[in-house]
């Protein structure tokens, strides 16, 4: 029975040895750019599940968009993404990177809203303000 384990062992060992890795492709798209296609490939998700009607209704297909607007097309995208997750430390940083810049993002929208609500309390007290200028004291009776 032991022999067997240390038998059925070697050859699991030996069949782990044969992972082929990508080669890197000549039209590999660059780290900093993959960050910027996987940012946005994720606010376009966000946008689907906000208004798939809208998108379907248009004929808006968001991959041809993504793809149109970095300037390359989908197989370009796969080679590079086979490329970059056979290095799984790699991959990890590009999302950490991926991440950070969608908290940025939130964040700054975060403060716009904020800074428009203020705004809009703002112009709200100041409107009910010049209303209650234009209101006449009520009348004073002696009827002592």
């Amino acid at each position: 029975m032991r022999y067997s384990v240390i038998i059925i062992m070697l050859f699991l060992l030996g069949a782990c040895q044969d992972v082929k890795r990508p080669e890197k492709p000549d039209d590999l798209i660059p780290k900093e750019k993959m960050v910027d296609i996987f940012t946005d490939a994720y606010m376009m998700n966000a946008a689907r599940s906000i208004n798939l009607k809208v998108l379907n209704d248009n004929g808006i297909k968001l991959d041809s968009v993504l793809y149109t607007k970095y300037g390359i097309d989908s197989l370009q995208f796969a080679r590079s993404d086979a490329y970059y997750t056979s290095n799984l430390n790699g991959y990890i940083a590009i999302f950490d990177e991926v991440e950070a810049r969608l908290t940025l993002l939130k964040s700054e929208k975060d403060s716009l809203q904020l800074a428009g609500t203020e705004k809009i309390e703002a112009a709200i007290k100041k409107d009910s303000a010049k209303a209650a200028q234009g209101l006449i004291e009520p009348a004073q009776s002696d009827s002592n």
